[in-house]
């Protein structure tokens, strides 16, 4: 059936009326749904976490209420908490969740971003056919005819045109002839910098948001696929690599990231327009002007990161899906939420409505002895009980257990017993070197110093110096302020 020109045109306009833009300027509400996310949401703000947004929208919400905009004549502000309205900004497109360093935000999606973008314009005023507006239009389309003309000969005599052009305008220069351009035209060129400036937002997040729609597609795609893990590995790797040329958008984003991803480019862009906002003909501009101006090099950079977040989040979600991807534990899980929700269904029909009493504990499974090798069938059994030491040779038992003690700490109660012989009164250095030879060690010389130490000792500024044994028989010398051990009452009758 063959449309007329009228029908064709209304059905071109009911779906465009479809898109969520222009159903956030549409609906009842529209006012405050674009005054509240522009406050909220900045170009130095695009992310920010639920809770905070909660709770500026309560307290936008308050305002306009206290200021008497929301009659219950002209109701302007849809019912219902800040939550409630938020999370219905989700469900409609306005609003995207994510996570961020684990924490929940929310983000403008692009409908929301050229919606606010188209109200900005509409309410600032239509924008004006100006010299530099015609000239932005004109240079475009001479560059699209330059770069689709195959022949060489055309190309290269435009080369030489252009080439032309600009040693006349160098040779002026040279020549100290500058024709100086008005503050009326300068300003043109400004607005319409700023016009173009404010249409990349929305842009970039178109990108990020086409990268997001095609992560789910492909994890979709690969919950569905039967294939053995092996045979999709290499496929969905791949596609989590190239993620950036699976859209139009994000084949488009790395033609522009040529331009603007150098970070030199973007501290270039900063340097000229702050030397531009420093020209006498900027106090013709709005205040809002300016800002918009001055926000230009953040905005590309903050938009150039959104969509390399959303490309790396989306090669990590793609690759994490593919190393996990296991069709029969998917078909099993798949089976098992559709028996609830059966069961679920059945429960729903059968018990008549009232209070369920909630599962606070799930019951633990009695696992017992896993097996943990495929080789052995026989059955998991008990450890073989320990042997007696009678049943098998003490000697070797008693040998290990005094070797160990000999590199272990020192032997303090032989030393306590080696130093109540020695009396009130001895030097420990004579005192080590008299010891036996078990006694002997480097660490039996930290305990003699303990136990001196806790019966009373006086430091002299002499250096004494001992030879300790190692279990081994090899020996190391050291040398420390030489100590003498003296009772307390010794101590106290000198001083």
């Amino acid at each position: 059936m063959t449309r007329t020109r009228a029908e064709a045109a209304y059905v071109r306009s009911a779906t465009a009326f479809k898109n969520p833009t222009l159903d956030l300027l549409h609906g009842r509400f529209a006012p405050f749904v674009v005054a509240v996310l522009s406050v909220v949401f900045t170009p130095d703000r695009p992310a920010v976490a639920v809770a905070d947004a909660h709770v500026e929208v309560a307290e936008a919400i308050d305002e306009l209420r206290a200021a008497g905009l929301d009659s219950d004549d002209d109701r302007r502000i849809p019912a219902g908490s800040a939550r409630e309205i938020c999370r219905g900004w989700v469900r409609v497109g306005w609003l995207g969740l994510q996570i961020e360093d684990d924490v929940e935000v929310y983000r403008l999606s692009a409908h929301a971003v050229g919606a606010l973008e188209i109200a900005g314009r509409a309410g600032g005023g239509r924008a004006r056919v100006s010299r530099s507006r015609v000239r932005t239009l004109l240079d475009a389309v001479e560059r699209l005819a330059r770069d689709a003309e195959s022949d060489p000969a055309r190309r290269r005599e435009a080369l030489l045109e252009e080439r032309a052009a600009l040693d006349a305008e160098i040779a002026a220069l040279e020549d100290g002839v500058v024709e100086p351009l008005d503050d009326d035209h300068l300003l043109e060129e400004a607005e319409n910098v700023i016009h173009l400036a404010r249409e990349l937002p929305a842009d970039f997040s178109r990108v990020a948001e086409s990268i997001t729609a095609m992560q789910r597609d492909v994890v979709a795609e690969l919950r569905r696929d039967v294939r053995p893990t092996g045979d999709v590995l290499r496929e969905y790797l791949e596609r989590g690599r190239q993620v950036m040329q699976a859209t139009p958008e994000g084949r488009a984003f790395q033609g522009a990231l040529r331009l603007i991803g150098d970070p030199e480019h973007i501290d270039d862009l900063t340097e000229q327009l702050h030397a531009v906002l420093t020209q006498p003909f900027s106090r013709l501009m709005t205040p809002e002007q300016r800002s918009e101006l001055d926000a230009i090099a953040r905005r590309v950079e903050a938009g150039v990161q959104e969509v390399l977040t959303a490309q790396r989040r989306a090669s990590h979600v793609i690759t994490a899906q593919v190393r996990t991807h296991d069709p029969i534990r998917d078909r099993q899980v798949d089976d098992l939420l559709r028996g609830v929700m059966a069961g679920l269904h059945h429960w729903s029909q059968t018990r008549a409505p009232g209070r369920v009493d909630p599962v606070r504990t799930l019951p633990l499974a009695d696992i017992g002895h896993l097996r943990r090798s495929l080789s052995d069938v026989r059955p998991a059994g008990a450890p073989e009980p320990l042997a007696s030491a009678s049943a098998s040779g003490t000697e070797d038992v008693e040998f290990a257990t005094v070797d160990t003690r000999a590199w272990g700490g020192p032997h303090y109660p032989e030393l306590e017993a080696y130093v109540a012989g020695l009396g009130d009164s001895f030097d420990l250095a004579a005192a080590f070197a008299g010891a036996d030879t078990e006694t002997r060690r480097p660490v039996d010389l930290v305990g003699l110093l303990e136990i001196v130490h806790r019966n009373g000792l006086v430091e002299t500024d002499e250096v004494s110096i001992v030879e300790a044994v190692r279990p081994d028989g090899t020996t190391r010398r050291f040398a420390f302020g030489a100590v003498r051990a003296q009772s307390p009452t010794e101590t106290d009758a000198d001083d």
